[in-house]
C-alpha cells in the first residue's frame, strides 16, 4: 500500500492544498493530511478547528486521513510507516525552498518526497493571503474550500 503524508498548518486550508490533495489522491492508495503542531507560531484557527475544516472538506473521500503531529516531519513519517511526503509547488521559490527540505529529510531517513505544481487557477493561493483577507474582511470564500468558516 503506497502512503504519503501532506504535511502543513493549513491555516486555513485553501483551494490550492484541495487541489494537491484530490490529486494525490490519484497517486497513492492514502494521503494522510498531517497538520503540524509548532508551539513557536501564532496561527488564526485553533487547531481543533483547522481539523475540522479537513475533514469535512474530504468526508466523502476514505483515502483521506487527517492527523495532527509535533516534531520533524521525517520522524513522524517514520513512526507510521509511510515512505512518501506530498507537497505542492506554487512557484519557482517554493521549489527552492522544499528542494532543500526533501534533500535533508531523504539525508535522515528513507523518504521520497513527491511534489505536483498546483493547478493554474490556484497558483496564487497561500494561507497567509487568505488571513490577510479575512483580516480585512474580504471574500475569502473564493479561495477556501466551502468547510473553512468564520466564527
Amino acid at each position: 500500500m503506497k502512503r504519503a503524508i501532506f504535511p502543513g498548518s493549513f491555516d486555513p486550508i485553501t483551494l490550492g492544498h484541495y487541489d494537491i490533495i484530490k490529486r494525490g489522491v490519484t497517486l497513492f492508495d492514502e494521503v494522510i493530511v498531517a497538520i503540524g503542531v509548532n508551539a513557536d507560531k501564532k496561527y488564526m484557527f485553533s487547531l481543533e478547528e483547522r481539523k475540522q475544516f479537513i475533514e469535512e472538506t474530504f468526508a466523502d473521500e476514505p483515502r483521506i486521513k487527517v492527523v495532527t503531529y509535533k516534531g520533524l516531519t521525517v520522524d513522524f513519517c517514520k513512526e507510521i510507516d509511510v515512505e512518501f511526503i506530498l507537497r505542492g509547488l506554487r512557484n519557482p521559490a517554493d521549489f527552492e525552498f522544499e528542494k532543500a527540505i526533501a534533500h535533508t529529510n531523504r539525508d535522515l531517513a528513507p523518504i521520497e518526497t513527491v511534489f505536483l505544481l498546483t493547478s493554474a487557477d490556484t497558483s496564487y493561493i497561500a494561507s497567509s493571503i487568505v488571513r490577510d483577507v479575512i483580516r480585512n474582511n474580504g471574500d475569502y470564500t473564493k479561495l477556501v474550500p466551502k468547510s473553512v468558516k468564520i466564527k
